[in-house]
């Protein structure tokens, strides 16, 4: 829930101030270059959603000062400093008022650089908090073309959660997959030490007539996927999605991680294409799921990969992974799930 604005006290009087929230993601399950409504090539993608991290900002605008007179804490979050600014104008516009300045402060515990949307929640948030300064709620579609001119590229976090084929580099909906996506749980960790990933330094690979059919595929069979709530048919299409993506990641770990998916029979793997996160999927709906996930957990220690969280897509882990609610004993439910007799960190 989004907090209510407060206004600010200064010497010059009451200013209004306004805040604004967006989550994160936990990577992708698809990733590629797809065919839009009138037959032009776009690159696209499909995000896991992840309940939990996110980005609070609080925006204090400043009435009569220049637009330029604009400050971001912490310092350095120049994506949101520039969003925060075309938000200003975007919403000055429609109040028929004149842009001004005034400071943006964000607090966010998404960790940055593991391809989990750290940078579009920071932009998301901050072009909700000026929104709500002026008394506004811009719509998805405005936030979204606000998000890419200030990052060229985001994520569909404004969309908080739905299920949709995104254009990251031109901020629009390439198709509604549906309502919501399959039960899922799923077993974080990540690859390659968890370091950062420079996606601007990853090579960028033109996508051939062969692997837009490829993508398109993809798309139907997750299409498909979602209509039914088929977490098998979903895990294929991410699995798929993710071993094409380690042609630029190159992640030593990854042949690892599918192999461990498959002896856990678990529904596929996940990856952050521009990032070191993923996630073992299940159905939660299959027999003995408890024992697989503890499985997996051992797994991936056995091979170093960390284990970061285990989340669902539709409810708490601690109903799904230690039992009934009613159970004694359970600890409260939370992002994280407990690993007995060790507790998961939370990424």
């Amino acid at each position: 829930m989004i907090p209510a604005a407060r206004p600010a006290v200064s010497g010059a009087g009451v200013l209004p101030t306004g805040t604004g929230y967006a989550p994160c993601h936990h990577g992708e399950i698809l990733q590629g270059v797809f065919l839009d409504a009138d037959g032009r090539r776009c690159a696209g993608l499909v995000t896991l959603p992840m309940a939990g991290p996110g980005c609070t900002a609080e925006f204090v605008r400043r009435p009569g000062t220049a637009p330029e007179a604009l400050t971001v804490v912490p310092a350095g979050r120049t994506k949101a400093a520039r969003a925060a600014a075309l938000a200003v104008a975007e919403c000055a516009e429609r109040a028929g008022a004149r842009p001004c300045g005034g400071e943006l402060q964000l607090t966010s515990d998404i960790p940055v650089g593991l391809g989990m949307g750290s940078s579009t929640s920071d932009v998301i948030a901050a072009v909700r908090a000026v929104a709500d300064s002026y008394g506004l709620r811009l719509a998805p579609d405005t936030v979204a073309r606000v998000a890419v001119r200030a990052e060229l590229a985001c994520d569909p976090l404004m969309l908080d959660g739905s299920p949709v084929l995104f254009a990251q580099r031109e901020g629009r909906v390439l198709e509604v997959l549906g309502p919501a996506l399959p039960p899922l749980v799923v077993v974080g960790c990540t690859l390659g030490g968890g370091a950062p990933v420079d996606t601007l330094s990853l090579p960028v690979r033109e996508a051939a007539d062969t692997d837009i059919r490829e993508f398109e595929r993809l798309r139907t069979l997750l299409r498909r996927a979602v209509a039914t709530g088929d977490a098998h048919l979903l895990g294929e299409v991410a699995t798929a999605s993710a071993r094409r993506g380690q042609q630029v990641l190159e992640h030593a770990e990854f042949d690892a991680l599918t192999a461990i998916a498959r002896r856990v029979g678990a529904a596929g793997v996940q990856i952050a294409h521009s990032g070191a996160v993923a996630g073992v999927l299940f159905d939660p709906a299959a027999p003995g799921l408890r024992h697989r996930v503890r499985s997996c957990l051992r797994a991936l220690d056995a091979h170093g990969i960390p284990a970061t969280r285990a989340f669902t897509t539709f409810t708490t882990t601690k109903e799904i992974l230690n039992g009934p609610a009613h159970r004694g004993g359970d600890r409260p439910a939370g992002p994280d799930t407990s690993r007995r007799p060790a507790r998961l960190p939370a990424l």
